[in-house]
């Protein structure tokens, strides 16, 4: 949610700012804005709507000139988007610039104070009462004034500071909210994910928490929230950088799915040695996982849905109760953990707000928490006790393609490494699994091929009011993606549902022509889905079923059928959710949706 860029060094600064910017596009947003430093004025332009409109009103950024600046693109907290709650804010004199990304908890407080002191509001946001902090605090030391602020401010943020008298400084701040600087020799930056400056560096520092960062001319200092100096070590970026450019893709999205063959074999092959599963990143030994009574899988959105698929994979395969938590729903619960139990997080972003909420919880109650995410150094990654990568590379589109894909493997993987130290995976059962892992990327890759045969279909549905999904088991966790998919890119209305459920209230909801997206590839429910889809049928629906090569007395049910390779039962979600991301990407198309910046959404959700 929302994004933050500054740049201060012996280029303009708005050009790169704006630039950056473009970059994190994919985070969200519904105004822009840029605070450009210059001759000893702060200059702030504003916009509400997409970037290209702050683009245009400053030229590109050739009417703000300054070596010295700091942009902000919002996703509307406090206040409706408008100029006005558009960041940055400034203080009276407009002397000191913020931008802001993050919520102050307690600024409705911390504002009636500062009117009672007799500063001014003109915005409806929290993040102004930041800037008349400052303002107040400010005795000519900026570092002094920033830890004061940072003393008084409760909530989460991530924050880069502009003071007109310190030409040759910018300041940055982080709590909850990522933030990472970076160099090179022509100046310094600040970023809320790699992508915004990975065209000028590749030398990021992570900033912790309760850290504040100085950047001048060409070197960064850091220190704590006391004043105190601190050492960090930098981190090299080995990113591909076209990996973050559409190479002639419609959309990010489109390019994304079609990246997904490549994110399963990156997330498995270098796991998979001599014959075995290697998970060097656990430091668990097989006594360890032996010794676990329990797993909890807490994640949010589409992590949230490789969780519970997880479920019923883990317990199938490995004998081992799981109990799957939305995360913001996890640590409101007080959930109960007992001893042996394993704390699984999944996050793409790893700074998910209530994911790394549910990490400290677990770890607040004295459990070890293994992360699986997809950026080296985010928050999670860095909290966990233990992190697996999905090595999906940088995913920009809003809607999750890739990285849900790679999220499944490395839970297949943990899945087959728990169940060979527990003895629950045989020789033979676990040879035909790698088999069937192997085979995934080239299965994937049939499946793209059926694209023009999915888009003839999607058009069909492009105004569609209602579209339902259901599945059975393993089924249901595919269901409830593709349904997520479906509204998120097209605005279509979209339920998943068990399917052992229809008559307990969904099935009033069907009506001549309504579109039922029926998964079913677990051969042992085959005949229960079947009498799901007949049911939905008699009661006007059409019905689209998606499964396995082989089943075709499902044909005399559906109206129309999608095939998949056959695989491991286990491993169907990674084969049957291609299909589904293509007509939930086609219909959006159709629709002239922005596909990959949804309305509403946020690619990383950093606050609750």
């Amino acid at each position: 949610m929302c994004g933050i860029v500054g740049y201060i060094g012996s280029r303009e600064a708005a050009p790169i700012v704006l630039d950056g910017l473009s970059k994190l596009e994919y985070r969200g947003y519904d105004s822009a804005g840029l605070a450009i430093l210059n001759n000893g004025e702060i200059q702030i332009t504003k916009a509400v709507g997409r970037l290209k409109v702050l683009e245009n009103l400053t030229h590109g950024g050739e009417t703000m000139p300054g070596s010295a600046g700091i942009g902000h693109t919002r996703w509307a907290t406090h206040g409706a988007p408008s100029d006005m709650n558009s960041h940055p804010h400034f203080n009276k004199e407009g002397t000191i610039a913020v931008v802001h990304n993050g919520i102050i908890e307690n600024y409705i407080a911390l504002k009636k104070k500062m009117q009672d002191k007799g500063y001014e509001f003109v915005s409806e946001t929290d993040t102004e009462v930041l800037a008349h902090l400052l303002d107040y605090y400010y005795k000519g030391n900026p570092l002094e004034a920033i830890t004061k602020v940072l003393h008084r401010v409760e909530g989460s943020y991530a924050l880069g500071i502009l003071f007109a008298e310190h030409p040759g400084d910018i300041y940055a701040v982080r709590k909850d909210s990522p933030l990472i600087a970076g160099q090179n020799d022509d100046g310094c930056f600040i970023a809320s994910d790699v992508p915004a400056i990975l065209k000028y560096t590749r030398t990021v520092y992570y900033v912790d928490n309760q850290e504040v960062v100085r950047l001048s001319g060409d070197k960064l200092y850091f220190y704590s929230v006391d004043g105190e100096e601190l050492n960090k070590e930098a981190v090299t970026i080995d990113w591909d950088a076209n990996a973050a450019e559409k190479e002639g893709y419609e959309h990010f999205m489109l390019k994304e799915i079609y990246e997904q063959p490549k994110t399963v074999t990156d997330t498995v092959s270098p796991r998979v040695k001599n014959g075995e599963i290697v998970i060097e990143e656990l430091n668990m030994t097989d006594e360890e996982l032996q010794n676990i009574k329990r797993i909890h899988i807490v994640a949010c959105g589409s992590a949230y849905h490789t969780g519970v698929a997880a479920k019923y994979i883990f317990e199938g395969l490995v004998r081992i109760p799981v109990e799957v938590d939305v995360a913001s729903e996890f640590r409101y619960r007080s959930p109960i953990l007992q001893e042996g139990s394993m704390v699984i997080v999944i996050s793409q972003s790893g700074e998910t707000a209530d994911t790394l909420a549910a990490l400290r919880e677990a770890k607040k109650q004295g459990y070890k928490v293994l992360g699986i995410v997809n950026v080296v150094g985010s928050s999670i990654a860095r909290e966990a006790d233990n992190v697996m990568y999905t090595w999906a590379g940088p995913e920009i589109a809003v809607a999750t393609t890739k990285a849900y894909s790679a999220q499944l493997s490395a839970l297949y993987l943990l899945a087959m490494k728990l169940g060979r130290a527990r003895g629950t995976i045989g020789d033979e059962l676990f040879g035909e699994l790698l088999e069937d892992l192997r085979k995934l990327p080239n299965q994937i890759e049939l499946l793209l091929g059926q694209k023009q045969k999915i888009q003839r279909f999607a058009n069909r549905y492009v105004g569609a009011k209602d579209i339902f999904f259901v599945g059975r088991g393993i089924d249901y966790a595919i269901s409830l993606e593709g349904s997520l998919k479906l509204k998120e890119t097209s605005y279509v209305h979209s339920e998943a549902y068990p399917a052992g459920e229809l008559k307990h209230g969904p099935i009033s909801l069907i009506e001549d022509g309504t579109l039922v997206v029926a998964v079913s590839t677990q051969p042992m429910l085959y005949q229960k889905t079947i009498s799901n889809m007949v049911e939905v049928k008699a009661r006007g629906a059409f019905v689209m079923a998606v499964t396995c090569e082989g089943n075709k007395a499902i044909e005399k049910a559906a109206d129309y059928v999608l095939y998949i390779p056959e695989s491991n039962p286990y491993f169907a979600n990674s084969l049957a959710i291609i299909p589904l991301q293509l007509f939930s990407y086609y219909v959006a198309v159709g629709k002239g949706c922005d596909v990959d910046k949804p309305r509403n959404l946020a690619k990383s959700v950093t606050v609750e």
